[in-house]
């Protein structure tokens, strides 16, 4: 894995550790975009990755050590890059669309207005109107 102590990404720096190459996530960013040794991109779904639980990660502990308990991490399923949220990006929200909080727990995307016509409706269902039409 990596051994660097630092690595540049655009502006910022980020800190390395010593089994695991780390990375900043672009903002929606939703997948690995770390190349491999033919240069192909990973492409493997970043997940929320909760290091206390892994019990590989319990023995090496560097995760832990370095940004404590509970701190938001996501990892490659594939090559296992650890990802670290984008300031810029919002945290804990849906990646396909920002709406608002439903009573169930969904994101509701905001409603679009419809263009109001000018035109009174007849009360008439359209079966009547075209038998008067006759």
């Amino acid at each position: 894995m990596a051994t660097a102590d630092t690595a540049s990404t655009g502006t910022s720096v980020v800190p390395q550790l010593p089994n695991h190459k780390v990375k900043i996530k672009k903002p929606g960013q939703r997948s690995c975009n770390e190349k491999d040794a033919k240069g192909k991109f990973c492409g493997g779904h970043l997940k929320r990755w909760f290091y206390a639980t892994d019990v590989p990660e319990q023995e090496c502990g560097d995760v832990e050590k370095a940004w404590g308990p509970d701190a938001e991490v996501y990892r490659c399923e594939f090559c296992h890059t650890l990802y670290l949220p984008n300031p810029e990006d919002t945290s804990g929200v849906n990646v396909a669309a920002l709406g608002r909080l439903s009573r169930f727990g969904f994101l509701v995307p905001p409603k679009e207005e419809k263009p109001k016509d000018d035109k009174p409706k007849d009360d008439k269902p359209k079966d009547e109107a075209l038998k008067d039409a006759k």
